[in-house]
């Protein structure tokens, strides 16, 4: 059985050197153990001598399992020659995520280490400074380290490091322009400084550089659609809120404790719009969800709600 696969990310080997041996060692592979097999990349079309990378910009295709299994062996084993980078594979059926595989380096290369023990230490309290310090070396031992100059981005938004966190955000896009998340990151800086349009631009190419399969997906266009509502551009708002809301969301998945918050503001959108009874049902949509990330208070849900309900009201009486 076939099923719909798609194949994102680069991998960086850093120099002539380096890129040589991976690609003897991926010829060999190939001779050795994938000779009669099946595969969904052919070397000359993913290796990029002129900068030492292995590339897939974003391929999508039919793959049966083993295919799969094959092409996600052979891109594991030559990860482990790279210096940066990683590549994401989802396996699909009708919509449904059947398999998702995240490659990258893990060797003991030591801006590999750095990087992986950077990131690691994001995610313990108090850790930030000494994060932003091992991140910093993974960038000493390889200064094209798109992933950690994003993560380090991240590290300086958390201290409140705005123009070091838009410094590294821009370097990682520099590096690697086809990552959604250093986008993403920028735009929330140009949220806090109201750069609005300056945000919007970035949550554009954010969503143009991930799929619908991926949370940023639709943390970009969540906030694109607030962006647009702050400035007033309603039905720009409602287009980008629409298809959040229309969206199912797991309970694993981080866009799911902000459905209440896109409802509201979808509500406010629609009301903006004059479409007052739309807006009373996204109120009301809103005012059901209990296990929000920023719950809105009640009282302002109430309020934009009964106003709603006037303008109905009123539309009604004059009909």
């Amino acid at each position: 059985m076939l099923f719909k696969t798609i194949i994102s990310g680069r991998l960086e080997f850093g120099n002539a050197k380096s890129y040589g041996k991976v690609i003897r060692m991926y010829e060999q592979r190939v001779e050795n153990f994938y000779r009669t097999a099946e595969l969904l990349v052919k070397g000359e079309e993913i290796f990029d001598e002129a900068s030492f990378t292995l590339h897939i910009p974003r391929m999508v295709t039919q793959a049966h399992d083993k295919s799969w299994q094959n092409t996600m062996d052979l891109l594991e084993y030559v990860a482990q020659f790279a210096v940066a980078g990683d590549l994401q594979a989802w396996m699909t059926d009708q919509g449904k995520v059947l398999k998702h595989q995240v490659i990258e380096p893990s060797s003991d290369k030591a801006a590999v280490q750095a990087y992986l023990k950077g990131r690691e230490l994001i995610e313990a309290a108090g850790q930030e400074k000494e994060a932003r310090r091992i991140l910093s070396e993974a960038i000493e031992k390889y200064e094209r380290h798109a992933l950690a100059y994003e993560r380090r981005g991240y590290v300086n938004f958390l201290l409140k490091n705005y123009a070091d966190a838009v410094y590294d955000y821009s370097k990682s896009i520099d590096i690697n322009p086809n990552n959604p998340e250093p986008y993403f990151g920028r735009a929330v800086v140009k949220m806090l400084e109201e750069d609005l349009k300056g945000a919007i631009a970035d949550l554009d190419q954010a969503i143009k550089r991930s799929i619908p399969l991926q949370p940023i997906y639709w943390k970009a266009r969540r906030m694109k659609g607030e962006c647009h509502l702050r400035l007033e551009d309603a039905a720009s708002a409602i287009n980008e809120l629409k298809l959040f809301t229309a969206r199912n969301f797991n309970r694993e998945d981080s866009n799911y404790k902000w459905r209440q918050k896109a409802w509201f503001n979808y509500g406010k959108a629609l009301a903006a719009s004059g479409k007052y009874s739309d807006a009373v049902q996204a109120f009301d949509q809103a005012m059901h969800i209990q296990d929000a990330a920023r719950a809105v208070p009640e009282s302002e849900l109430i309020q934009h709600k009964e106003v709603a309900l006037q303008k109905v009201s009123g539309a009604r009486a004059t009909a």
